[in-house]
C-alpha cells in the first residue's frame, strides 16, 4: 500500500467514526438532506428519489439519486462521505442490476420498482425477566371471615 492509499484509509476511518451511513443499494428510495449555504444563511434541502447507481471507491465513493420533478427527470450525484449530507432509507427496492440507468428511458408505471418486504421468522421469543426485576411477594394478611347475615324468611 502506498502513501496515498494509507492516507485515504486513515481519513475514511475518521469520517466513519463520526457519522454512520445507512446501508443501501441501487433500487432503494432515499431521502438525502443536503446542507445548502446561500450567502450568510444556511438551510437543509431534501432530495428524495431512487438510487440508480453507487460507486464504491474508498473516500471517493458516491451515489446517484434520480427523481421526477414536474415531469422532468432530475439526477444528482452525492459524495457518500460528505459531512454536508444526511441519508435516510425510505424503502428497499427489489432489482437485479447494480446500475439502473435503464430507468432514464422509462416513465410512469414502467419506472416503478417493487418494494422489498422484510418477513418475520414467526418465532416469538418470550424473554424471562431478570432475577433483579422480580419483586418478592409479601404474604397477605389473612382477613377475618365475613359474617353471615341471616335473612328472615
Amino acid at each position: 500500500m502506498n502513501l496515498l492509499q494509507s492516507f485515504e484509509k486513515q481519513q475514511l476511518n475518521k469520517l466513519t467514526e463520526k457519522k454512520k451511513n445507512p446501508t443501501f443499494r441501487a433500487g432503494d428510495t432515499l431521502k438525502v438532506m443536503v446542507k445548502v449555504v446561500e450567502g450568510s444563511r444556511e438551510r437543509v434541502q431534501a432530495f428524495e428519489g431512487v438510487c440508480i447507481a453507487r460507486k464504491n471507491a474508498g473516500i471517493n465513493s458516491s451515489f446517484t439519486v434520480r427523481k421526477i420533478s414536474y415531469g422532468e427527470g432530475v439526477e444528482r450525484i452525492f459524495p457518500l462521505y460528505s459531512p454536508n449530507i444526511e441519508i435516510k432509507v425510505i424503502r428497499k427496492g427489489i432489482v437485479r442490476r447494480a446500475k439502473l440507468y435503464y430507468l432514464r428511458g422509462l416513465t410512469g408505471k414502467k419506472a416503478r420498482i417493487s418494494e422489498k418486504i422484510s418477513r418475520k421468522t414467526g418465532l416469538d421469543l418470550i424473554l424471562s425477566p431478570k432475577q433483579e426485576d422480580i419483586i418478592p411477594a409479601e404474604p397477605l394478611a389473612e382477613e377475618p371471615p365475613a359474617q353471615e347475615i341471616k335473612s328472615e324468611e
